[in-house]
């Protein structure tokens, strides 16, 4: 019987269902773990034969690099909100 982890249909099928997570709970929490999914579809169609651990573990590892880019990119959008240094009631 067939390791259902290193069928890389099964990684897109994850990453579907975090993506509609993510939709519910917004926040790019589970973005990053939806697109470390993605990219372990590519990895374990490129290379059926890791084991289970090891794909675990570079799950984890993808899925953190992808929060981290994430982190990076959306910290740089500005909610535009105003701060407020002065008030004019003050003399």
């Amino acid at each position: 019987m067939a390791d259902y982890l290193s069928l890389w249909w099964v990684w897109i099928c994850i990453a579907l269902a975090l993506g509609v997570v993510e939709l519910l709970a917004p926040g790019f929490i589970f973005l990053g773990f939806g697109l470390g999914a993605l990219a372990m579809a590519g990895v374990v169609l490129l290379a059926p034969g890791i084991n289970i651990p090891a794909l675990l573990a570079l799950f984890a590892v993808l899925s953190l690099i992808a929060w981290i880019i994430l982190r990076m990119g959306f910290r740089k959008q500005s909610s535009g909100a105003r701060i407020v240094t002065k008030d004019i009631n003050d003399n």
